[in-house]
């Protein structure tokens, strides 16, 4: 079974539709409880970064997902679940997140002259065989909606990029912590093959 985190943020319940076509019996909830007896754990969510973790740390589950994370147990951040996993973002600069891994969040440069938020499909540059991209073909089309992107310290990790305008860090995976920028959920069949994989580890 598999518990998605819910936090306050949205992109809570097509997460759970895409898990449940799947056939994962999963369940939506704030609960510390539930959230570790969970066989697995996914940290979705759309929104902001400091408000994200000020709702976690009122509600508690701020210490729960470091638990979960650390005790092994299959974690799979999304969106701004990817961005919570690390230290800092540029979008709240006097918030801590949860600093699970190790870079920085950054905003997409204007310079770059294209349109902030990042919102579309763009293929994916996979590298360091990573575990959620198994049977998937080389550059897989994903669908993206962000501001802010990662540069992850440990080049290791990363196991996909993309290019809009730059190349930034679009999936990482660290022991049982894995991260997407990008949201499998609303990525069609490719999207559902990415879900499967997590669920299968």
């Amino acid at each position: 079974m598999t518990a998605i985190i819910d936090y306050g943020a949205g992109n809570i319940r097509s997460v759970e539709k895409a898990l449940r076509y799947l056939g994962d019996d999963c369940y939506v909830t704030n609960d510390p409880k539930e959230i570790r007896k969970a066989g697995r754990v996914i940290l979705p969510g759309v929104g902001a970064f400091g408000k994200a973790m000020d709702s976690m740390r009122a509600s508690g589950l701020e210490e729960t997902v470091k638990e979960v994370a650390n005790s092994g147990t299959p974690f799979l951040g999304i969106c701004l679940g990817l961005q919570l996993l690390f230290p800092r973002s540029e979008e709240s600069p006097n918030a801590i997140g949860l600093a699970l891994l190790d870079g920085k969040i950054v905003r997409f440069s204007p310079d770059l002259g294209l349109k902030v938020p990042h919102m579309g499909w763009n293929s994916l540059e996979l590298k360091n065989d990573g575990r959620l991209f198994k049977d998937l073909p080389d550059q897989p089309y994903v669908y993206f909606v962000h501001s802010y992107y990662l540069k992850a310290k440990n080049r290791n990790e990363v196991k996909a990029s993309c290019n809009y305008g730059i190349d930034f860090d679009a999936s990482v995976e660290s022991g049982n912590v894995f991260a997407c920028q990008f949201h499998p959920e609303k990525s069609g069949e490719t999207g559902l093959q990415i879900l499967k994989n997590f669920l299968e580890i």
